[in-house]
């Protein structure tokens, strides 16, 4: 799928001060993402504090997000769970015809086996009416898909069309890479090792840090596809300091401190996540006003 090259990100969801959803700073920061380059949009992924959000609210950023792209970049639902389902359940009554594909988490907490994954995603592509972008996240899920497993499920359905990699090793990446089958995507979630993903033969990314530096990040996929490595390089490394901060106190407290920083959206995220500390607040701050000069 060509609408999955390029630089996709994880959209946040913005609360008020009374922790309700800003449907205003939401329809904000995706004409943010459209006007700065970005290729692709993922809706209601981990970085949308999509655990907190009541079925209500889930669809109230559905249509908000879906009004305010009105058709501009292709859109990315995440459907996922530990649950197979209830997310079964979800993908077979939820309005996906503005959606181009899902997104679906390796189920989290139970800890299934590498069979017990590939049943899980098996039953997903039996039953799913759009594309499948597979989410490797050992670092949230507490297991890891195993190249091997994805292997097998891209071979076994071809509605399996990607995987959002993000369990922050390049080996691994680059095992994918070279077993995948030909046409399949193997995409970053990681943004620090994005661009050497890239160059080893992945697709793009979808990304936080792009999220609040759209321009610098999409420029840094696009010279990464195209193979301009040193000037690719040049935006990485300064970016880099700021792939630490954002994910330092935790996801996505990091990257809606930078939308309050540059009067987008409020930094306001629910609990059990908290805000970002002063300290943090403050290199944020500067590192903000050293890229603008």
């Amino acid at each position: 799928m060509q609408a999955l090259v390029g630089t996709g990100v994880a959209l946040v969801t913005p609360f008020k001060k009374d922790f309700s959803v800003d449907v205003e700073a939401l329809s904000r920061l995706v004409r943010f993402q459209i006007e700065n380059g970005i290729d692709y949009l993922v809706v209601l992924g981990t970085t949308a504090e999509s655990a907190t959000l009541s079925p209500d609210e889930k669809n109230l950023v559905i249509q908000t997000i879906i009004e305010a792209n009105n058709g501009r970049l292709p859109l990315v639902l995440g459907v996922g769970g530990n649950d197979t389902a209830k997310v079964i359940h979800e993908l077979q009554t939820r309005d996906l015809s503005q959606f181009v594909a899902v997104l679906s988490v390796s189920p989290y907490y139970n800890k299934p086996t590498q069979e017990g994954i590939y049943q899980h995603f098996k039953a997903i592509a039996l039953a799913s009416p759009k594309p499948i972008i597979l989410y490797n996240v050992p670092g949230r899920t507490a297991s890891n898909m195993l190249p091997s497993t994805v292997v097998r499920l891209a071979n076994e359905f071809k509605n399996i069309v990607a995987i959002k990699e993000a369990a922050g090793d390049l080996v691994q990446a680059m095992k994918l890479l070279q077993h995948k089958p030909q046409g399949f995507h193997v995409i970053s979630g990681d943004d620090m090792i994005t661009l050497p993903m890239i160059l080893a033969g992945g697709s793009g990314v979808i990304s936080v840090i792009a999220e609040g530096f759209p321009k610098q990040f999409s420029t840094l996929v696009r010279l990464g596809l195209e193979k301009k490595v040193d000037e690719a390089y040049g935006i990485h490394y300064q970016l880099a300091d700021a792939i630490d901060m954002i994910f330092e106190q935790g996801n996505p407290a990091g990257i809606k401190e930078v939308f309050n920083l540059l009067g987008l959206a409020e930094n306001t995220v629910r609990l059990p996540l908290v805000c970002v500390d002063e300290s943090l607040r403050k290199r944020l701050h500067n590192f903000i006003q050293n890229l603008a000069c």
